[in-house]
């Protein structure tokens, strides 16, 4: 896995060429892809890689890509979220992982 692809739109499509296909979002207490009917819990995965990005003048530009598996589910996907993991709904487990990898 390269560490540098360019802007976030070419790190998606690098990690996609490499297997990140599901595209997760934070549901409370685990990671969901609706797609693919697919929800890990914070100890059925892994974060492999985190990639930041941040806005040339506006705050609300920056975010965060996380390359994530389970071997467990036999799955990798990507997980793009804002600085910001503090969401009240968000599970302390799950915003203790993803926060030991900013």
């Amino acid at each position: 896995m390269k560490t540098d692809y360019g802007t976030l739109s070419q790190t998606i499509n690098g990690l996609k060429e490499e297997g990140y296909t599901l595209d997760f979002n934070i549901q409370e207490d685990s990671l969901v892809c609706n797609h693919s009917n697919t929800e890990l819990s914070p100890d059925e995965f892994e974060i492999d890689a985190v990639f930041r990005f941040e806005g040339e003048s506006n705050p609300d530009d920056e975010e965060v890509l996380y390359a994530i598996s389970s071997t467990k589910s036999n799955v990798k996907g990507l997980l793009v979220n804002g600085y910001g993991i503090s969401n009240d709904a968000t599970s302390a487990a799950l915003v203790q992982k993803l926060k030991t990898h900013l």
